[in-house]
This record gives structure tokens, sequence and C-alpha cells, in this order.
């Protein structure tokens, strides 16, 4: 059986009504890998009947799950009557998918998407990417390129880390690095440590310290902020198991390396590298997508709070994706995780390159 309407052996026992349409809720069962046997958790929903005019697939980050995208999705809804199918996955040890069972990183993610996405054999993708779902989305479909027709970038990169500006060795604290948490971090906490960073906005240190440490009381008063509430509880309960914040935690230590590939010893499998992996996906990105290839359609939306929305890092954007420029929104207001404030101008952006509204 390769999909099923039974879930595995998530840990979230916690499942708002808007974390996706009850009926489109499936898990694909990997095949092959090193996740092989485990259920991955998505969900594929189509407005209208018939053919659809779009497919819409998102690909979430670290520490999220496929929930992070639920504004731009429902803004989606209100805003376009047109006929589109959405696909939205948590991969293994977040959400709605099955926990982890050693440390994984983007590659590891990418080949287990990239095992849906021939199950499903998905065309004319718009390609919606967040986080650390940039090097797991483009390294799967960069493999089978012709299935992308539009790409979305939300404060993600698949390039080497410009050494110029806020990097993740001292944003958003110089002496608090979002790097070096996993170690400051115990992995009981990590799920604190997650909501906290997904729905804080910019601020500055002190208050930032004052605030992570407020927001750890909150929780164990039982007293969470009233705003995203559910979105706290989701983010904070799929790492209740220690496999999913150890498994979460690496993707966050090889911040320091992003983009320039990176080797690790993985407890369970060994060594592990994926320089090849982003070698790939370096050398061949405007070759099968840009203007000499298919050309596809390319817009950015970016939370300024963040390095990967330093000018560094949309230059190499824009020098692979050429047809990317003058497309790239910033907002000085917004942090890293820009899909929870700017669902609105996010589903705006899809609907303008989806539905040939250029």
């Amino acid at each position: 059986m390769t999909v099923t309407k039974t879930k595995g052996n998530t840990v979230l026992d916690f499942v708002p009504s808007d974390y996706c349409p009850e009926a489109s809720k499936s898990w694909f069962v990997i095949p092959e890998g090193p996740d092989a046997g485990k259920k991955l958790f998505f969900f594929d929903y189509t407005n209208g009947t018939g053919t659809p005019d779009a497919t819409i697939v998102f690909v979430h980050g670290n520490p999220e799950s496929s929930y992070t995208y639920r504004k731009v999705i429902n803004t989606l809804g209100l805003r376009n009557s047109g006929h589109f199918r959405i696909i939205a996955m948590d991969h293994i040890g977040f959400g709605l998918s099955d926990q982890a069972t050693y440390e994984m990183v983007d590659m590891h993610h990418a080949n287990n998407l990239l095992q849906l996405v021939r199950y499903l054999d998905l065309q004319n993708v718009t390609l919606v990417i967040h986080d650390w779902g940039g090097p797991i989305g483009v390294g799967a479909f960069i493999r089978e390129p012709q299935r992308v027709s539009n790409l979305i970038v939300l404060n993600t990169t698949i390039f080497p880390m410009p050494p110029d500006g806020p990097l993740y060795t001292n944003y958003p604290i110089r002496f608090l690095p979002w790097s070096g948490f996993p170690s400051l971090v115990p992995n009981s906490l990590w799920g604190i440590h997650a909501a906290f960073s997904i729905i804080t906005p910019p601020r500055n240190a002190i208050s930032l310290i004052f605030n992570y440490v407020l927001y750890a009381i909150r929780v164990a008063l039982k007293a969470l902020p009233e705003k995203d509430k559910d979105a706290q509880i989701v983010f904070r309960r799929q790492f209740a198991s220690t496999i999913n914040a150890r498994s979460s935690k690496r993707q966050v230590r090889q911040t320091p390396f992003w983009g320039h590939g990176y080797v690790y010893d993985e407890p369970t499998l060994g060594k592990q590298d994926n320089r090849e992996f982003y070698k790939y996906m370096q050398e061949n990105i405007n070759r099968f997508w840009g203007p000499e290839g298919s050309n596809i359609s390319v817009r950015a939306v970016l939370g300024e709070w963040d390095p990967l929305a330093k000018n560094s890092v949309i230059e190499q954007w824009t020098t692979a994706l050429p047809q990317l420029a003058g497309h790239v929104k910033t907002f000085l207001d917004t942090s890293h995780f820009v899909e929870e404030t700017k669902g609105e101008e996010i589903a705006d952006a899809i609907i303008e390159v989806a539905f040939s509204l250029k």
C-alpha cells in the first residue's frame, strides 16, 4: 500500500480544524531510502472540478510543518475563484508524519519528497518554498525540472550563504545566534523554542530575551498568547519526541554552512555528506529554469529581519534566475517566518504567476 488514510506514529496529538480539509488527508508510505516504510503526511485538495488550472505545492522548512502555510492557503481560497490544486506535506519528524529515526537534513527530506512527487505525477507546478524547504523543494524538483512552471521564494536559499552582514552565527543576537541554540536548549524544551521563534516579530536583543523567558513561563502555566494559539501548540507538540527534536536541531546546527554543503556524523546512518546535493542545484538551476531553459516565472516575498533577505542573497537568486529581477518584495517589519504575517502578499504572488495575471 503506497497511500493510506491511516496515520502512523506521529506525536502530534492536536490537529486544528483548519490544518487541512479532512477528506484531503493522506499518508504516503515511503518506498525507498533510509525512511522506507515511514508514513509521510500530505494533503491534496482541489478547488473546483475537472482538470485544475494550476497545481500549487507548498514545502515547509524547520521547525515548522505544513500548517505554517495556513494563512496563505486560506487567502488563496478567498481571493481566487479559479480551479486549482493544493498539495502540502509534513516532512518526516514534523507535524502529522511519522517520527524521525535519525538526524535528518535537507537532502533526506528532498529524497522523500521526490518519491511523493513521482507517485502523484505532479505537472505544471507552482512551487512555494520557505526556509530549509528551499533546498528540499528545489532539491527534489530539479531532478525532474520539467514539472515546475513557477517558483515562489520565501526567506530561503540554495546558494552558499554570503559572509557579509547578518549570519546565523550572529543573528538574531551576536552572543545568542540561531545556530547555537541546539547546544543551549534541552530536547524537552525544543518545541517551546520552535513555537516562540516562529510567532515572534522583530525585536531588539533585550526585548527578545525577556519575551523568550516570559513565553516559556506562559507555556508552563498553560497561558499561551491567544494570537495563533493553535499554531503555537502544533509547532511545540510536534517535538514531544526526543528524536524529532534532535533531528530538527541537526538542521539548525548546519545553518552556518547553509548552501556550502556539509559533512556530519549521524549516530544511526554514519557519515552524511550533502555537498553534491547542493552542487547539483547550484550548477543546474539556471540551465533548467533560467531564460535559456524553461524560463519559469519567479517571485520572492521576504521578511527583512533575517540573513536570508539581505541584498547579497537576493543577488544570488537574481543571478541564477534573472527573470526574478523586479519581482522581489521585502518587508521591514517581518522576520524570517514571513508566511506567518504576509499570507495575503504571498497569495497575491502565487495568483500572479499561477494564473497568468502577469
